[in-house]
């Protein structure tokens, strides 16, 4: 029998879950504890954590398989949404490096300035830094997506001030890959989008994986 995916298992807890949970991300973790005591972990493998656009990484595993991978994206996550809950989703393994893509989600929020999503990061970076203090890390700046253009110019000032932060942190890599995913007159690449032009499809997700494969540590 074909191993059921996380992903699969996480859409299905959502589905019975929707109108009965009690707070964000609760019946996510719930299902992410239920797999993890039904399929074993590798042994110190890479963590990919973060919101949807890691969640929706659904052939992760074949995609670097050589490295023993593992995904814990939770869909709709705000970046205060994995710092709350690094416990579950980071802390819970033993790895030897982590892949973090979030963010993008709190652009949306009218409140929320290139200044707080840096300040917010720096507090998750810090979070996993005071447990992890040597662990390889590899942060993915935010993406362009066509569907929220209008937020075009936050994330760019966002983007330069994370890697500037970054840039002067150990063991980590600040990975910008908002010019792989356009034009090159800076024009959107519709085709490597969902429907929805938000998500990637196969091809975006292909662009991510010729980017970071480089910066992955072998066992």
């Amino acid at each position: 029998m074909k191993r059921i995916t996380l992903q699969v298992c996480m859409l299905l807890s959502f589905c019975s879950t929707a109108f009965s949970q009690s707070k964000p991300f609760e019946a996510d973790i719930k299902t992410i504890q239920a797999y993890d005591r039904i399929y074993q972990t590798p042994d110190n493998p890479i963590l990919f954590a973060g919101s949807s656009s890691i969640r929706k990484w659904d052939d992760l595993q074949e995609a670097f398989g050589a490295y023993n991978v593992i995904n814990r994206g939770i869909g709709g996550a705000y970046i205060n949404d994995i710092t709350v809950n690094l416990k579950d989703l980071v802390f819970a393994y033993k790895f030897r490096q982590l892949v973090l893509y979030v963010g993008e989600n709190d652009l949306v929020r009218n409140d929320e300035t290139p200044d707080s999503i840096l300040n917010r990061t720096k507090v998750l970076y810090n979070a996993i830094r005071a447990k992890l203090p040597e662990l390889p890390v590899i942060y993915i700046g935010l993406k362009p997506s066509p569907s929220r253009d209008q937020y075009r110019s936050k994330l760019i000032a966002a983007n330069k001030l994370l890697k500037e932060f970054f840039a002067g942190e150990k063991n980590v890599k600040f990975l910008d890959v908002y010019p792989l995913m356009l034009n090159k007159d800076g024009s959107y690449r519709k085709e490597i989008f969902q429907n929805d032009m938000l998500h990637m499809n196969r091809t975006g997700y292909e662009i991510w994986e010729k980017a970071i494969r480089p910066l992955l540590k072998s066992k």
